[in-house]
């Protein structure tokens, strides 16, 4: 008996030593991996912008060693991912493509995160490199479609397509642009976390048409009309602008969620902030431009609110009647 219990805790104990080996070798692989993939995004956000990577910027986005750097270099050589160029590095077609898969996984599941989950704006971004090295290219193109396959992610940096595909970097930094000049925010930079936490705070979003109003080294003023913001310098760099103008067409138009009960209006189309399932859904469901709505109904609370469309009545919260625009009938063409 003691011999067979002997044998039992030897064949344990080899299972155990056995468990804990795989564990650490699998566990080493996926952080390799990881790091691999990490610094591939990085070296395709600087050739992106048009600047070069280097072992000093790898060492400091990837928060390693010098030598760690070092090694994960010479892996992505040898792998074919990546060739030197003096003291800077490119990206081989190899290592684009591999990026570019990373990439579009991280932006989908941003989409998802602050479409689906409801995760607040300031939290999808860590939540999606979490998972990113975990979504396949075929998960990623199934959660594309589930999401109505969007184009951008919820800060304005567009998705790149399963053919690999991205178009080229948009906006001007608003420090860089000019006083009193109309601009439609395009992109919103989510690094470093705290400066884009703050915008989210201020409700600086995507898609916003704003004017810099005041410029100074310490603050900057900027208006969307109704609103002011008051940002440090090197918060509002964060925020990328491209010209915009207001459209004729337009003139008139406002928030479904504002239309008074019993009000008649015209679909003009929807936010661009809407994007994914979202927007997707909102389509389904009759709101397309031309389409004729009447807000029907409204709880004590005023939330949600009933709107009838093509002969059905639909329910929409505040948040997503905001994302509707029309112009109340008198005032439609």
């Amino acid at each position: 008996m003691d011999a067979f219990l002997t044998a039992v805790a030897v064949c344990t104990g080899a299972i155990v030593l056995f468990l804990a080996g795989w564990w650490t070798r699998h566990r080493r692989a996926a952080q390799g991996r990881r790091r691999l993939e990490d610094a591939l995004k990085h070296l395709f956000d600087l050739e992106y912008r048009s600047r070069k990577g280097s072992l000093a910027s790898l060492t400091g986005a990837l928060r390693v060693r010098d030598r760690d750097a070092l090694e994960l270099v010479t892996r992505m050589q040898t792998q074919g991912l990546l060739v030197s160029r003096g003291s800077e590095f490119d990206l081989t077609p190899q290592g684009e493509r591999l990026a570019l898969q990373v990439i579009r996984a991280h932006r989908l599941l941003e989409r998802y995160f602050a479409d689906e989950a409801r995760l607040p704006l300031p939290k999808v971004h860590a939540a999606a490199e979490r998972g990113e090295h975990h979504l396949s290219p075929e998960a990623a193109d199934r959660l594309s479609a589930s999401l109505g396959h969007p184009s951008m992610d919820p800060h304005g940096d567009p998705i790149p397509t399963r053919e690999g595909f991205m178009p080229p970097a948009a906006g001007t930094p608003a420090t860089a642009w000019p006083l009193d000049q109309l601009g439609r925010i395009v992109h919103l930079e989510d690094e470093p976390p705290i400066s884009y936490a703050q915008l989210v705070a201020e409700g600086v979003a995507v898609g916003q048409t704003i004017r810099i109003i005041d410029s100074s080294p310490e603050r900057m003023v900027l208006t969307d009309g109704e609103n002011e913001f008051r940002l440090a310098p090197a918060v509002a760099a964060n925020i990328f602008l491209e010209a915009a103008s207001i459209a004729p067409a337009h003139a008139g138009t406002v928030r479904l969620a504002e239309l008074s009960t019993g009000q008649t209006a015209k679909v003009m189309g929807l936010d661009d902030r809407c994007q994914g399932y979202s927007r997707r859904r909102l389509m389904d469901l009759g709101f397309t431009a031309g389409a004729t709505i009447r807000a029907s109904l409204s709880t004590f609370a005023g939330d949600p609110r009933a709107y009838e469309i093509r002969g059905t009545l639909v329910a929409l919260r505040r948040e997503q009647a905001s994302q509707v625009l029309v112009q109340p009938l008198q005032q439609a063409s």
